[in-house]
């Protein structure tokens, strides 16, 4: 079983390890050839982890630990800030460019609540597909059926790697569609995506900056609450989970049910099954609007006009360097002219109030974050068409809700032994304290993580 955050700052407290131990083993994990940590790091910072670890200890042993998180390994996306490094985002096409001349927000607030950064782990590049294939630094497996080569889902692919493998206690991700949801449901780990814009984006290289928000991976919803609240700047509470008994909670017919597997089929409907023993009050309802995304979105949506607008100098140097799967799409965005965006930003506006008007009444949303195990490698890289279905069905669900400006998480609902499958609860713009609660008390019951 994984170790969580709260238990692991619990055995620093006891003083029955240290953060230089923790970051000692994190290394040799993400150092070891025979791992996955050459694919799961664009970079690791050896020294300075180590050195962070020594002072951390240096300051817990004189009673000044600085925040829950004081001395524990943490991974970042290769996609923040650091100061005096080009930002690469899992990309060649920015070797050369400018550095960073200061951290990014996000990497300010770690720092300075005394996490140990281990390394920038590696994605997909420019965070373009929720599959995690990377051609330029390779695509770290998923930690089930390793064997077999399965993706580990994206775009944060290395962040929940780092995870699952033991080189970091928590990862930080970004989530435009999905990002961090997909790829801690394919992996057994929970992920939260907050309201857009709660946690800073300055110094973050964006995808759609409409879409955008930044979210951790970790072994529970507990330790994603604690580094949420880290990189929000918000005071770290102790979290209560909800009480399951008379929670409304609504299951979307429309589209979020579609293309099952038997696998996660059967992983919802046991969920579901238990919510139910618990008291929870669980409804299945249409909601038409997430039928309509599809047309919405047709002419290539935010994403694909708000990356071309920041990409199209970069593509008009170095296009050649790109991964040809991602360039398309971001090249679809030339093709949109201004009233074709400002048309987007008023059908958006729109069906944010018709989806929120037909969820009000519940708790929360609930609905797989994935609609199929992770495939396998082979599978989704034979051919641009298995690329594209693939990436469409597995970033479905999670899209809903950044096309929303929800939040949501992402909460392993698979038995011991079996392919991972992710729970996503989601609620609308500013719902985050009561999605993570819960999604705390769905984790209980469910009884993740599992030993």
């Amino acid at each position: 079983m994984l170790a969580t955050l709260n238990d692991t700052t619990a055995a620093l407290q006891q003083g029955s390890t240290s953060s230089v131990a923790l970051t000692e083993a994190a290394l040799a994990r993400a150092q070891d050839p025979a791992g996955e940590g050459a694919r799961v790091f664009t970079r690791v910072y050896a020294d300075q982890a180590r050195a962070a670890a020594q002072a951390s200890d240096m300051l817990r042993a004189a009673g000044l630990a600085r925040s829950p998180i004081d001395g524990l390994p943490v991974s970042i996306k290769d996609l923040f800030d650091v100061a005096g490094e080009t930002t690469l985002a899992g990309s060649v096409a920015r070797q050369g460019e400018p550095a960073a001349d200061e951290h990014a927000v996000v990497v300010q607030r770690l720092l300075a609540a005394g996490a140990v950064i281990i390394g920038r782990t590696n994605m997909v590049e420019f965070a373009y597909s929720g599959l995690g294939i990377n051609p330029h630094y390779g695509t770290p497996l998923n930690p089930w059926d390793r064997a077999t080569g399965r993706i580990p889902g994206g775009s944060s692919s290395g962040a929940a790697v780092s995870v699952t493998d033991g080189m970091a206690l928590g990862a930080i991700g970004s989530d435009t569609g999905g990002s961090v949801r997909i790829p801690a449901a394919l992996c057994g780990l929970a992920g939260f995506k907050p309201s857009a814009w709660r946690v800073s984006m300055a110094g973050v290289l964006p995808l759609s900056t409409s879409l955008d928000s930044i979210g951790p991976l970790a072994p529970t919803v507990r330790c994603c609450a604690t580094l949420d609240a880290i990189l929000a700047g918000d005071e770290v509470a102790e979290w209560q989970p909800a009480e399951l008994d008379g929670l409304r909670l609504a299951v979307p017919t429309t589209l979020a049910l579609d293309g099952m597997d038997a696998h996660v089929s059967q992983a919802f409907a046991d969920a579901l099954s238990r919510l139910s023993a618990a008291g929870a009050r669980i409804e299945e309802i249409e909601v038409p609007e997430f039928a309509q995304l599809a047309a919405i979105n047709a002419k290539g949506g935010f994403t694909a006009s708000e990356a071309w607008g920041w990409h199209r100098d970069l593509i008009a140097r170095k296009a050649d360097r790109y991964d040809p799967r991602v360039v398309s799409r971001i090249r679809r965005g030339q093709e949109m002219s201004a009233a074709d965006y400002l048309d987007l930003l008023d059908a958006r506006e729109a069906w944010v109030a018709a989806v929120e008007h037909r969820i009000a009444r519940y708790d929360a949303l609930l609905l797989p974050t994935v609609p199929v195990a992770a495939p396998t490698v082979a599978e989704v890289t034979a051919s641009d068409d298995a690329y594209y279905a693939a990436n469409g069905l597995i970033l479905r669900n999670p899209t809903l809700i950044n096309f929303l400006d929800g939040c949501a998480a992402s909460v392993p609902c698979h038995s011991p032994g079996s392919a991972p499958a992710g729970l996503m609860v989601a609620g609308a713009n500013g719902a985050d304290r009561r999605i993570l609660s819960i999604s705390m008390a769905i984790e209980d019951l469910l009884g993740f993580p599992h030993p």
